[in-house]
Parts: C-alpha cells; sequence; structure tokens
C-alpha cells in the first residue's frame, strides 16, 4: 500500500487514542464516584460475557508503561479523556483532588516525553448522580458540564491546549437513548432528542467556559461520521439514505456551524426542541478544529415500521468486513474529510479516531501477528493523504486504539488495540499492526527530512 506522506505536513501529528472508562479500571479508588456506565456495565445482560471496566487494562495504575509504549511507537500525540466522576465525584460542587491530580501528572509525563496531549472532556462517562437528577435529557447537565470544563481546564490548560468537548454526542444520545445498547440504556425518542440538543448546548457553553479558563486553547468536537448509501435505485431508498444522513451526520454538524438543527429531521422526529433564547449562539461557538472518528459506511434501506429515522443498514454479501462484522470501505474517509472541509469550512481537521477490531491470537513466540488489521490501517491513513493532497485540511490521525480495551456492550470480546493486553496478567504486546504504525510514523519522518 502507497502512502503519499508529501501530502501530510511536516508538523503532522501522528497518534493513538483511548477512553478513561475503557481503560482506566480502579474505579473505586481515590474518591471517584460511579458513572453510567458502572451502572450500565452491571446491569445483568447489558453487556457481552457479563464483562465491566472495574479494572480493564488498569492504565490508572500502570500509566508510565503505557506511555512508554506510546515512545516505542514514535507516536507525538495522545487522545484521552477525563473521568468526570473522578474530577467531580457529585457530577458537581466540590473537586476531588486526588482524581485530578492523576490527570495533571499524566500530562506533566506525556510532555515530558514528546507527546502532545489532546483531552477530551466527555466519552460517554456521565456521573451516576447526575443521571439520577435527570441526565442529559435535563438542561442543567449541559450547565454542569460546563462548570466541569472550567475546572479542568484551569487546572490542565496552562500545559493542555487541544481540547475536546465531547465524543461522539450521536452515541450518547441516539445509542444510549434512543437505541438502548449503550449507558443510560434507555429507548425513549423523546428522551434521546433532548438529550441531543443538550449535549450540543453542553459542548457550546464548554467552549466558552475553556476559553476563561484557558486563553489561547485551541477547542474541537468529535463526531462519529458515516458516509450514507442507498440500497437501490428506487425513490424510497433515497430519501431512507437522507434521513440516515441527517440522522447521523447533519444532526451533528449544522448547528455547530451556525445552521441550526437540520428541518428535515426535526419534522423526522416531531419532538419539540428544548430551545431558549441565545442557544443557538451558545452551540455555534467558533470552532478551532473538527474531530472525525470513521470506522464504516452506511448502506441502507427504507424502514417505514422501524423506529426514527426510518431507514436500516443492510449487510451487502461478498464486501471485506471487520471483526465487528462492520463494512470496510478506506475511500469514506476521503469522501468524509472533504466534506468538512468543502461543505463545512473546516479549518483543520483531525481522523480523532479509526481502526478495526479482529480476533487476535498469540502465537508461541508471544508475537501477535494482524495482516488485517494491518491493511486496514494502511488503506484508511493512504486515504486520508488522499484527502490532504485535495485541500483537507489534515493535521493528524489518531488510530484507534493504542490498547485492547473495554468495548462497550461487547466487553472485552472485540480487540482495536494496536497493543495486545492479556487481561488476566495486563502484560502488554505489540502487535505487527503497532510496529507497521510505528514504521509509517518512522517513514513520514525520514521523508520530511529529506526534503528540508
Amino acid at each position: 500500500m502507497t502512502i503519499d506522506y508529501a501530502a501530510l505536513p511536516d508538523d503532522f501529528l501522528w497518534g493513538t487514542a483511548t477512553s478513561a472508562y475503557q481503560i482506566e479500571g480502579a474505579v473505586t479508588e481515590d474518591g471517584r464516584s460511579p458513572s453510567i456506565w458502572d451502572t450500565f456495565s452491571h446491569t445483568p445482560g447489558a453487556i457481552d460475557n457479563g464483562d465491566h471496566g472495574d479494572i480493564a487494562c488498569d492504565h490508572y495504575h500502570r500509566w508510565r508503561e503505557d506511555i512508554g509504549l506510546m515512545r516505542r511507537l514514535g507516536t507525538n500525540a495522545y487522545r484521552l479523556s477525563i473521568a468526570w466522576p473522578r474530577v467531580l465525584p457529585g457530577g458537581d460542587g466540590p473537586v476531588n483532588t486526588k482524581g485530578l491530580d492523576f490527570y495533571d501528572r499524566l500530562a506533566d509525563a506525556l510532555l515530558e516525553a514528546g507527546i502532545t496531549p489532546f483531552v477530551t472532556l466527555y466519552h460517554w462517562d456521565l456521573p451516576q448522580t447526575l443521571q439520577d437528577r435527570g441526565g442529559w435529557p435535563e438542561r442543567d447537565t449541559a450547565e454542569h458540564f460546563a462548570a466541569y470544563a472550567s475546572v479542568v481546564a484551569g487546572r490542565l490548560g496552562d500545559r493542555v491546549h487541544h481540547w475536546a468537548t465531547l465524543n461522539e454526542p450521536l452515541s450518547s444520545a441516539w445509542i444510549g437513548h434512543l437505541e438502548g445498547t449503550m449507558a443510560p440504556g434507555l429507548t425513549d425518542l423523546t428522551a434521546a432528542v433532548r438529550a441531543s440538543y443538550h449535549l450540543l448546548l453542553a459542548h457550546g457553553l464548554a467552549t466558552r467556559a475553556i476559553r476563561a479558563a484557558a486563553p489561547g486553547a485551541r477547542i474541537g468536537i468529535v463526531n462519529n461520521l458515516s458516509t450514507v448509501h442507498p440500497a437501490s435505485d428506487t425513490p424510497e431508498d433515497h430519501a431512507a439514505a437522507t434521513r440516515m444522513d441527517g440522522h447521523t451526520n447533519r444532526w451533528w454538524l449544522d448547528p455547530v456551524h451556525g445552521r441550526g438543527f437540520p428541518a428535515d429531521m426535526r419534522e423526522v422526529y416531531g419532538v419539540d426542541l428544548p430551545e431558549r433564547p441565545g442557544d443557538s449562539a451558545a452551540i455555534a461557538a467558533p470552532l478551532d478544529w473538527l474531530g472525525l472518528n470513521y470506522y464504516f459506511p452506511q448502506v441502507v434501506t427504507a424502514d417505514p415500521e422501524g423506529p426514527a429515522p426510518f431507514a436500516r443498514q443492510i449487510r451487502r454479501p461478498g464486501v471485506p468486513r471487520t471483526g465487528m462484522d462492520w463494512e470496510i470501505d478506506a475511500s469514506g474517509i476521503e469522501t468524509l474529510l472533504l466534506r468538512l472541509t468543502h461543505t463545512y469550512g473546516a479549518r483543520t481537521l483531525y481522523v480523532t479516531e479509526n481502526g478495526s477490531a479482529y480476533p487476535d491470537t498469540v502465537r508461541p513466540d508471544g508475537t501477535i501477528d494482524d495482516p488485517e488489521r494491518q491493511a486496514y490501517l494502511e488503506q484508511h491513513i493512504a486515504a486520508c493523504a488522499s484527502a490532504a493532497r485535495k485541500g483537507a485540511p489534515l493535521a493528524g490521525y489518531f488510530a484507534w486504539s493504542l490498547l485492547d480495551n473495554f468495548e462497550w456492550a461487547y466487553g472485552y470480546a472485540k480487540r482495536f488495540g494496536l497493543v495486545h493486553v492479556d487481561y488476566s496478567t495486563q502484560k502488554r504486546t505489540i502487535k505487527t499492526s503497532g510496529h507497521r504504525y510505528a514504521d509509517i510514523i518512522r517513514e513520514h519522518g525520514e521523508r520530511r527530512r529529506r526534503t528540508a
């Protein structure tokens, strides 16, 4: 696979990404309170194999080793998330100093290792105490989030300059409140739409709070987007694709770019938004960058009897798929990067997550050869470089994930890591794909030095 390294800027950031609940463990240590994922993962039947994140990758205790792995890979950036219930166990109110100290030490160690920290403030672990008070369907949660953002930025903002407010608000709202397969496990369209609104309001309020607490901060939001294709040429399937694009993409992109919530999707949902004067401007607070999480395209057919958006994905036979049964289409990441550039006028873009899960086998010599994941990585990085060649202002790529980890409702059965984790011993082993990623990073650096 040929990668056009010349299309990528000299200061391109090569990173890996993780999230707090998926790797940290230590869920009851140093004052951390339960999150909605602690509650959901201990709900019988919610998670495959009855798994939970109580220990996960034990990153809370092994973070020094994990930074060492980043150095071995040659990465120069790391996207992590802060656990809200570790910093503000009550959701609001008193700060838990021990919890904040952990992220303070982590940021210092990353910088000492030459690794730029990218901090995500919300990767789905809402404090359970706020869920008990109504959660994201309630406006108060957005206001509490802004206060939490101010606390974290006030502590870390002198060293951390790259901030994401939310990770994948679609997952929080639609999967957590409409489909019910993620925390908090609701299946309520009205709650889901209200949650979607307050998540984006939280983003806007937090953007203002971060800028006030940390002047010079560079702030963005991370969305999981998909290319959407009709399953056939019928008018019904084309209309279904338009609705799915609204559900997956436009509902999350339009408001933060000052376009408001899409009128066609308001009609599809049929739920009044909890709007107040000034909210639209808050939600559209100017952004410094956009983050794209990309995994798969969607091919959809009309489903008038199903839930909103009355479209469902189909499984096309003969198309390569990952171990998650997700269709593989590297061209989709290029298409989306160019859409964000030309339709939404993005000034700086990061691929904040991209990766693949496959079943890994540890060979007798302890190594893990994963050619399918390696090929996926190469194909998608090549597509990113192609987008950059065509004008996308791509400034970095973060592979998902540094480590095998707790993969939400799938538990530990699905492995996305460039580094294998033996959960019984916590031994870390870099896979072939991880070594290939290190080679890609090195090759880009060598090309840069040759042309300097």
